[in-house]
C-alpha cells in the first residue's frame, strides 16, 4: 500500500448507514489522514463487510469515504512500527489485509465503490475488489509502492484482473499518478461523474441492482470467480451446465420464471 503524507489517531474508523430500499453504506472515518489504513480500519471494515454479507435484508454494499479522499493508502504511523516488526509479525499483519481484501471480493452481494476522492495504494485495492466502482470527475489514483522502495503485494491480484497485466507492468512499475479518464479506459473504474452527480448515479446503480434476484447476484459473482481466465474445457462446461441446473429449480429461480411467465413483478420486488 502507499503511505499517507499524514498521521494521527482515530477514534472509529468506519461510519455506516443503511437505506430503506436495503442498500447498506460503509464510509472509511479518518478524513483527517485521508482514510488511510491501519489495524484497526483494517479489522474494523473485515468484521463489518462479514457482517454485511450474512445480512439477508442487505441489498447492495456501498463503500466510500468521508471528507476529499477516498483513501490515501496506509498509514504513515502504522507503517512506521510496522517498519520495526520482524518478517513473521509483518506477514501476520499482511495477512490481515489479504483477508480484507479477499473478504470484500468474494462478498455475496453486489458492491460499489464510490469513489468521492483520491485513492493511492490500498485504497485502489479496494476500488479494484468492488464489483462497480464510479467516481467524481476530479480525482488521481496512483500504485506509488514501488517509491518507497515497497511493493503493492496483497492487492496486486485484484488490481491486476480489473486493470490487465500491461497496465500493471505501467503503473506498478512507475508509481504514476493517474486521472479517472485514465482509470475509465484501464477497466479501475466503470465511469466518472462531476462531483454533484455521484449520489445520483450511485443510486441509478443501486435501482439497477435491486431489480436482480439476491441469490442468482450472489451465484452470478461466484460463476465469475470460477470462469475467469479459464479455457471451456468439459469440466467447464460441466460446471456451468450444472450451475445453471441447480438454479433454476431452485426457488427464486422457479419464482424469477414464474413471474415472467407470469408478467407479474417477482416476489424479491415487492416492498
Amino acid at each position: 500500500m502507499a503511505c499517507s503524507e499524514c498521521d494521527g489517531d482515530h477514534l472509529s474508523s468506519l461510519l455506516t448507514s443503511r437505506a430503506i430500499d436495503g442498500a447498506f453504506t460503509i464510509s472509511l472515518n479518518r478524513p483527517e489522514i485521508h482514510n488511510a489504513f491501519d489495524d484497526q480500519l483494517i479489522a474494523e471494515l473485515t468484521q463489518t463487510l462479514e457482517t454485511a454479507g450474512a445480512d439477508k435484508s442487505i441489498r447492495v454494499v456501498v463503500l466510500t469515504g468521508e471528507g476529499k479522499s477516498f483513501s490515501a493508502g496506509a498509514d504513515l504511523n502504522w507503517m512506521r512500527r510496522m517498519a520495526a516488526f520482524t518478517e513473521e509479525e509483518n506477514y501476520h499483519d499482511a495477512m490481515a489485509l489479504g483477508e480484507l481484501m479477499l473478504t470484500l471480493n468474494r462478498l455475496p452481494k453486489p458492491t460499489i465503490a464510490r469513489v468521492n476522492g483520491a485513492a493511492y495504494g490500498g485504497g485502489v485495492g479496494l476500488i479494484a475488489c468492488c464489483d462497480i466502482a464510479i467516481s467524481v470527475d476530479d480525482v488521481q489514483f496512483a500504485l506509488t509502492e514501488v517509491k518507497l522502495g515497497l511493493i503493492p503485494a496483497v492487492i496486486s491480484p485484484y488490481v491486476v484482473a480489473a486493470i490487465g497485466e500491461k497496465n500493471a507492468r505501467r503503473f506498478f512499475l512507475t508509481g504514476e499518478r493517474f486521472s479517472a479518464t485514465d482509470a475509465v479506459e484501464i477497466g479501475l473504474l466503470n465511469a466518472h461523474v462531476p462531483a454533484n452527480e455521484l449520489d445520483y448515479t450511485v443510486q441509478k446503480m443501486i435501482d439497477l441492482l435491486l431489480t436482480a434476484g439476491p441469490v442468482a447476484q450472489a451465484e452470478a459473482k461466484d460463476l465469475i470467480a470460477s470462469v475467469a481466465h479459464r479455457p471451456p474445457t468439459d469440466s467447464v462446461v460441466a460446471d456451468t451446465a450444472e450451475r445453471i441446473a441447480h438454479i433454476r429449480i431452485s426457488p427464486e429461480g422457479q419464482e424469477g420464471l414464474s413471474a415472467f411467465l407470469e408478467k407479474r413483478s417477482p416476489k424479491w420486488l415487492e416492498k
